[in-house]
């Protein structure tokens, strides 16, 4: 690990680096069409009376080089909360030096401190790096389970909101 590495909460001035940071990511994803978030709705998700969700920044030195943003989540099997890693990215030019350890390490403090019973994320089926990265550090693959998704007009539809 880079020895001038610094896992830091992100704070309310640093909204437009995680939005920065989540663009990057989706741009990674192939995904950037999808991303319509804004900074306002990031300061609201992070820093809001409701707070929904959690973010971590990686620094080396002054240089902002990853993110991990995590939320809350209760598992009924297990009888405790858990911590649904939502999105971790390191600048490709900066991984491969512990720098997305460090992060899933803070992460896996932080459930422990708060008693969760679980860290759990997703993964694209295409991205073997980070597959093989995950596995390294001793995830396992959740074959039996696949993730489902409502999301705009099927998810008013499904509300009667449609």
């Amino acid at each position: 690990m880079a020895p001038d590495l610094r896992i830091e909460p992100a704070t309310e001035d640093d909204v437009p680096l995680v939005l920065k940071l989540v663009k990057k990511l989706a741009e990674y994803e192939r995904l950037s069409h999808e991303v319509i978030a804004t900074e306002e709705d990031f300061r609201k998700a992070l820093f809001g009376s409701d707070r929904v969700a959690e973010a971590l920044l990686a620094f080396l030195g002054a240089e902002p080089v990853g993110f991990a943003l995590y939320f809350s989540t209760f598992s009924t099997f297990v009888g405790r909360p858990g911590i649904y890693l939502e999105d971790i990215f390191v600048e490709p030019e900066h991984r491969g030096h512990g720098i997305g350890a460090a992060l899933l390490t803070r992460i896996a403090k932080i459930a422990c401190d708060r008693n969760c019973g679980r860290l759990e994320w997703s993964v694209l089926t295409w991205n073997e790096p980070a597959i093989g990265f995950y596995e390294r550090l001793g995830a396992r693959r959740m074959e039996d389970w696949r993730v489902f998704r409502l999301a705009g007009a099927a998810l008013r539809d499904m509300a009667g909101a449609g």
